[in-house]
């Protein structure tokens, strides 16, 4: 399957459907949409290999497991030339859950759950600071999640 695969508006249909609940079975998506159970299955493996849809995962309510903490950190890098080298180290702070390349203040802008005030400070301090290539990082303590949507893909 070619990496260029044209998505067109039934397969909007089924992304936006299974975007709200992706376990959600094929068999009524092809309802909504008005084509058969083989059709999704045949489009979601298409969009799968052009690597539009890369996995399917839990949203997890990280506080009612004990995470309280949710936190961004922005890691000023000592060259950008260490982003790789970074990358790879951050991937192994189990804590981590997200870790973007950004343009502005940060090289770097990462998302970690943490059980408490004194975790975050462990992982700040023993883990995330003793990088190579970190120049320094600042934290912020996220409140109140608001808004974690999917985009609209459809009118």
């Amino acid at each position: 399957m070619a990496k260029n695969y044209e998505v067109d508006n039934t397969d909007l249909k089924i992304l936006e459907i299974l975007m709200q609940d992706a376990k959600k079975p094929f068999t009524e998506v092809a309802r909504k949409v008005s084509v058969s159970q083989g059709t999704v299955h045949v489009r979601m493996n298409k969009l799968e290999e052009a690597g539009i849809v890369e996995k399917t995962t839990l949203r997890i309510n990280y506080a009612k497991i004990g995470y309280d903490i949710t936190a961004f950190i922005g890691i000023y890098l000592e060259k950008s030339a260490l982003y790789d080298q970074v990358l790879t180290k951050l991937r192994e702070i189990p804590e981590v859950t997200n870790i973007h390349y950004t343009t502005g203040n940060y090289s770097m802008f990462v998302k970690i759950h943490c059980r408490d005030t004194n975790h975050l400070k462990q992982v700040l301090h023993d883990k995330m600071q003793q990088v190579d290539g970190i120049d320094r990082t600042e934290t912020m303590i996220s409140l109140e999640e608001s808004l974690d949507r999917n985009l609209k893909l459809t009118d």
